[in-house]
């Protein structure tokens, strides 16, 4: 087995609909479920928007500490889940339902290693 990341990328902006938002949180309790009866679920976890970010960044041997995201863009890490899976072929599935359940776009990254059991 093989630990997988589930980046779920969704647009900058205002949040959907409250009636929007509860559909799409019923489908992923359904999903986390149905990973969990799986033994597949390891994580996983919404993120608060980039405003929310800290910055820390080397620099002439200090740290220097700024506010913000490190990259300003469209769209935005806003949750990751952590999956076992046995290769990518499953992996990607489990994307596939990820995408749905959420409406939005998943980027499936493989760990490097092998998942400890």
């Amino acid at each position: 087995m093989k630990y997988y990341l589930l980046n779920v990328m969704q647009p900058v902006g205002e949040p959907p609909a409250p009636e929007v938002l509860a559909e799409i949180e019923k489908n992923l309790d359904a999903l986390n479920r149905e990973l969990r009866e799986a033994g597949a679920w390891v994580f996983a976890g919404g993120l608060h928007g980039p405003e929310s970010s800290t910055v820390l960044r080397p620099r002439d041997g200090d740290v220097l500490v700024t506010d913000g995201p490190y990259a300003e863009g469209k769209e935005m890490l806003g949750g990751i889940s952590l999956i076992k899976a046995p290769d990518l072929d499953a992996a990607l599935e489990w994307g596939r339902k990820l995408a749905l359940a959420t409406t939005l776009p998943i980027e499936v990254r493989p760990f490097m290693g092998e998942a400890a059991d």
